[in-house]
């Protein structure tokens, strides 16, 4: 018998790719217009799908916005972790770890979020709260489980790791961060950034780094 085929065209990508579409389609859309002013029917047609699609998939545009963030702060949280796992000296890899924070804090799409919660929040308060949970805090958290791996391997000596991971993230980010939101100064090349990450690692690690013969002894299994 020959096989049956069902009818209509068959699906090609998974609601999860589509998803994926969806959200890398809304953010140009909400950096460009902003919360409010901000198209559903403008981002399906970006995202290539009907407005029917991207509904079923995603009820509401605050449900789109925080999808956004959510999926690139999971592609932010894959590369941290994988960093956290190679063989490097402390230095180095804290080095690493530091620019790849400062890829995600000072993209340009993540400059712009933060722009339109500073003038949109009063309007939509759960914008605000959601970009902290789902983004500030999660950086940090990322961090903070970065200093904890290094710290269960030997490499440093720290009583509090979210703690720390709040302080780190502040000296490195901070003043760069604040004078890009603020139109100040243009992003940091990509020397100056390294250059930053090397004085603050260096700074950092003076004050928990483990004694050399103790990393020594618990550095066989990294």
């Amino acid at each position: 018998m020959p096989e049956r085929r069902g009818r209509g065209r068959p699906q090609l990508r998974s609601d999860d790719e589509t998803r994926a579409v969806i959200y890398e389609a809304a953010r140009f859309e909400f950096a460009e217009r902003g919360f409010a002013a901000a198209s559903i029917a403008d981002v399906a047609c970006r995202a290539g799908v009907s407005t029917k699609t991207l509904y079923r998939l995603i009820p509401t545009k605050l449900a789109l916005f925080e999808g956004m963030v959510t999926d690139r702060m999971d592609r932010f949280v894959s590369i941290v972790n994988l960093g956290a796992c190679d063989g490097r000296d402390i230095r180095a890899a804290l080095e690493t770890a530091l620019l790849t924070c400062a890829d995600l804090v000072l993209a340009a799409e993540v400059i712009a979020i933060q722009r339109i919660i500073l003038a949109e929040g009063d309007k939509f308060p759960d914008l605000a709260g959601m970009f902290y949970e789902k983004a500030m805090q999660r950086t940090v958290g990322v961090l903070a489980a970065w200093l904890g791996v290094q710290r269960k391997r030997g490499r440093i000596v720290l009583d509090d790791v979210q703690a720390a991971a709040g302080m780190l993230l502040g000296m490195f980010m901070f003043q760069p961060q604040r004078d890009v939101m603020f139109g100040r100064r243009p992003v940091p090349s990509r020397g100056e950034l390294e250059a930053r990450a090397k004085t603050c690692a260096a700074l950092f690690l003076s004050g928990c780094a483990a004694p050399v013969d103790q990393s020594a002894r618990q550095s066989g299994d990294a």
